[in-house]
């Protein structure tokens, strides 16, 4: 990254620590910082900022679990073993992180039934009009957040869908419990974005965190579509593998 490409942008309206923890993000991700990092006058002189403001940003990524300050000693990069989430034709949180965790469980954070928008009508391939159940729900690994995502299933087939998953804290289960036994993969669209508040909140992430985005539509074994669905994973977390 060269000194006018690390610059930050002023009067962007993205703070400029929050724009110097991405840089910094992208300088670990690119090699470039191999174990310590540079003292912050260093860095200061780098993003041309003050030292204050790299201290900040320097927090927030050491709250994230991303760096690791050593009184006397600097600030060390953090190189924790990301869980591997495998995207496939028949994806499942419980089976996709087996054996890189102990326990993992579904909560659920939020329901209700809504008209369904044009986006999510093609997704499912409803009616206009038509209803739809949806779920805010909170994937955990070893009792830490992994993903957060917002699903969607047709309200005429799965009018009563939340109360199967309170109980489960499994989709696999859930619709199992509709007479669906078994559903597969059609579609996924991946990007990557700043957290939301609400991801912030609920994956424990600080300001300027960056999430997985997995857009998907699930279909029972007849193709049917059963589940529209976002989910956001911690980026320095979780690697999507996808086959």
């Amino acid at each position: 990254m060269t000194r006018e490409a690390a610059r930050v942008q002023r009067r962007s309206g993205i703070a400029l620590w929050r724009q110097i923890a991405d840089r910094i993000r992208l300088a670990i991700g690119a090699g470039e910082f191999s174990e310590r990092l540079p003292p912050e006058v260093d860095l200061a002189e780098r993003f041309g900022v003050n030292r204050h403001t790299v201290r900040s940003a320097i927090s927030a990524l050491v709250q994230e679990g991303v760096l690791r300050a050593e009184q006397g000693r600097g600030t060390f990069i953090e190189r924790k073993r990301k869980l591997a989430y495998p995207i496939g034709a028949r994806t499942r949180f419980s089976e996709g992180l087996q054996g890189q965790t102990r326990d993992r469980r579904g909560i659920l954070l939020a329901h209700e039934v809504v008209e369904a928008d044009q986006t999510t009508i093609e997704a499912l391939g409803l009616s206009e009009g038509a209803t739809v159940v949806r779920l805010e729900t909170l994937s955990e690994a070893d009792g830490r957040p992994i993903s957060r995502a917002t699903s969607f299933f047709p309200a005429h087939r799965f009018g009563n869908i939340e109360g199967h998953y309170a109980e489960t804290g499994s989709i696999t289960s859930a619709l199992k419990a509709y007479g669906v036994p078994d559903y597969f993969r059609r579609s996924t669209v991946i990007s990557a974005r700043h957290a939301s508040d609400a991801d912030l909140a609920d994956l424990k992430l600080s300001p300027g965190a960056i999430v997985l985005v997995t857009v998907y539509v699930n279909v029972d074994p007849d193709g049917k579509p059963v589940q529209f669905s976002e989910t956001r994973f911690a980026a320095d977390v979780v690697e999507l593998s996808v086959s």
